[in-house]
């Protein structure tokens, strides 16, 4: 049954100040009723006296009438008196306060003071008054018996009020003792009851507080009663059951966090390198097998292999593979995309995790050749994939029977999609380098065509031309035939160096400013025609690509000014800016722009560079004037220089 402390405290309280409430009554009762026995006491006395002043009043001889009057006058007086004061102590005075103990001995001495006092004497003092001197004598004698039995009677009277009053003053002094005896035993008990009620359980409670803060949660308090302080222990011991729980899976929770953290710290850093490694351009299968190499050392998984889709996306074929036999290659080397749960993946786009053991039999056996001829468990199949399209599939095989959880089959997924791009990257290199190749050859074959093989035409028609001024012994036509042939010869020769020395300049980091003064360089050599380099702005890398096109038209523009110019000086002007332009100008014999010319290697040369500045994206003009050279102007994107 729940008990209030409060309330517990509250009554506790209540009744020690009852009782300390109806001992301090008792005493103040005591006091009071000693008060009034000595008030008692004292007038009892005074009746006393009063008595003996009556009969000496009376006793007294008067000599003149004033002085019997006077006399008469204080006895009545004395007498009144004596009735006022027996009626107080007969039926008590609280305002002074006086009154008798309630005791039979003393209400019987009070009743016959009462008694002999109208019966004997009040009734002998009238009378006495009455008479003259001289039988007041007489009646006087008889009169002091009366008195001094009186007398006796108040002295009993005050003798009893005095054992009375003794008796309470014992009382007071033993309810006084009780007193302090209650309130130190009243002291004790409240000391006792706090602490046992309130101390001891909050010195528990702080206790325990203070060693659970020291992290012992084993720590519970007793709960003695149904309180306040029982809730708050029982509160607190299930804090503490709840506590020394979550403390007691911490342990389990921080390892279980921290494996999740070292998972996840593996998965970032394979894809990390996976994609470092991806990033540069490397051989399909090279990057196949590295990358199956760190997936199944991330898995542990026992064997892997990558197909790659072929024949149209009908089959697919083993590319990479690891820890496998060779009946198994055997075996799977090449398959149609329909069949096992690795066409299904290549298929369906999706990622397929299985157990084998649970897998039924399949019509063509195929999905049982990784269960039943090299033992494996469990596989995952991930299509490798770029652009919507499927490349091919990665397989890992296991030993045991396992299910990759969500987390890892995303992270394979990744991978695929990683190595998926990097195989399309691969093969949009490996076109464009053939375009390249092939735009390189067709403008080699253009060259080829429109230089060395119209000179070699020439040399064909000079040789039949000899040949028939031979058979007519004209010897004179034959020598001019001859050197004319000698001429073809050498411009051949020429054309043929001039090519050369085109495919063999090279532009290292993007420098092309110093692979055209390399050219200036030869081209003053080979032709003794004075060349000069200018250039303004500051020099930045160029792609190089883009540089060896630059390269190339200048050493066109080069090449047209040995062949057709008849220059004695070549100016190549290089400025950069918000509109870059490389300009080379001579000083030759120039030209009609306005005449189309539809023949010759001139015309093919401009052909050419026209191409190739296409081809950066740049724009090429040339300016002529017959009689004052040629200037050939190159407009670059202003990303070029």
């Amino acid at each position: 049954m729940f008990q209030k402390l409060s309330t517990r405290i509250i009554g506790i309280l209540v009744a020690f100040f009852l009782v300390a409430l109806i001992a301090i009554g008792l005493t103040l009762y005591l006091s009071w009723q000693l008060e009034g026995n000595a008030a008692a006491i004292n007038d009892a006395g005074s009746q006393r006296m009063r008595t003996y002043r009556i009969v000496f009043l009376l006793s007294r001889s008067p000599i003149t009438a004033q002085e019997e009057e006077a006399l008469k006058a204080s006895v009545t007086k004395e007498v009144v008196t004596f009735e006022h004061v027996m009626r107080d102590l007969e039926q008590g005075n609280p305002a002074r306060p006086l009154f008798l103990p309630r005791e039979a001995g003393i209400q019987q001495l009070v009743r016959q003071m009462r008694s002999e006092w109208d019966q004997e004497m009040r009734p002998r003092i009238e009378s006495m008054l009455q008479l003259s001197q001289d039988q007041r004598a007489v009646h006087l004698l008889h009169y002091r018996a009366s008195v001094e039995q009186f007398v006796s009677h108040v002295n009993q009277l005050v003798a009893a009020v005095e054992v009375s009053g003794t008796r309470s003053a014992t009382w007071l002094r033993l309810l006084q003792i009780g007193l302090i005896v209650l309130a130190m035993i009243g002291t004790a008990l409240l000391i006792t009851f706090f602490f046992v009620m309130v101390i001891r359980p909050l010195e528990e409670m702080r206790d325990g507080i203070r060693r659970m803060s020291e992290a012992d949660f084993r720590v519970r308090l007793k709960v003695r009663r149904k309180d306040e302080f029982g809730e708050l222990g029982q509160g607190f011991n299930a804090m503490a059951d709840r506590l020394e729980d979550i403390y007691g899976q911490l342990e389990q929770r921080v390892e279980e966090k921290t494996r999740d953290i070292e998972i996840k710290h593996r998965e970032l850093t394979l894809l990390y390198e996976v994609a470092a490694y991806l990033s540069v351009p490397v051989a399909r299968d090279v990057a196949c097998h590295e990358v199956l190499d760190k997936v199944m050392a991330l898995l542990d998984a026992q064997a892997g292999l990558v197909r790659f889709v072929e024949d149209g996306g009908q089959n697919m074929r083993i590319g990479v593979h690891r820890n496998l036999s060779e009946d198994f290659l055997r075996c799977e080397g090449c398959i149609p995309i329909a069949d096992c749960l690795c066409g299904g993946a290549a298929s369906s786009g999706q990622p397929v995790s299985s157990i084998l053991a649970l897998q039924p039999e399949p019509d063509r056996g195929v999905a049982l050749a990784c269960r039943d001829r090299e033992g494996f468990a469990a596989m995952v199949a991930i299509p490798i994939s770029a652009k919507n399209q499927t490349l091919g599939v990665f397989n890992l095989f296991f030993r045991t029977s396992r299910t990759l959880t969500e987390n890892e089959v995303r992270l394979l997924e990744t991978v695929g999609q990683h190595l998926g791009v990097a195989i399309e990257n691969q093969r949009l290199v490996e076109r464009e380098k053939e375009m390249a190749v092939s735009e390189e050859r067709n403008l080699l074959a253009q060259e080829l065509h429109d230089s060395i093989a119209q000179s070699l035409a020439f040399l064909n028609i000079q040789t039949q031309m000899l040949q028939d001024s031979l058979r007519r012994a004209d010897m004179q036509e034959a020598f001019d035939e001859l050197a004319s042939i000698r001429e073809g010869i050498q411009e051949s020769y020429d054309d043929v160096r001039e090519l050369l020395v085109h495919f063999r300049t090279r532009v290292v980091a993007g420098n092309v400013e110093t692979a055209i003064a390399s050219a200036l360089e030869k081209f003053e050599g080979q032709t003794g025609i004075a060349t000069v380099l200018e250039r303004s702005g500051n020099e930045r890398e160029i792609a190089t690509q883009n540089a060896i096109q630059i390269l190339h038209i200048v050493q066109e523009a080069l090449s047209n000014i040995r062949k057709h110019a008849q220059a004695s000086q070549v100016r190549v002007s290089i400025e950069r800016g918000d509109n870059p332009v490389i300009r080379v100008e001579d000083n030759g014999r120039g030209f009609d722009t306005s005449q189309r010319r539809d023949d010759g290697d001139l015309h093919v040369g401009l052909k050419i560079m026209r191409e190739r500045a296409h081809r950066i994206g740049g724009q090429f003009t040339i300016e002529s004037t017959l009689g004052k050279g040629t200037r050939v102007s190159l407009y670059l994107p202003r990303e070029n220089l």
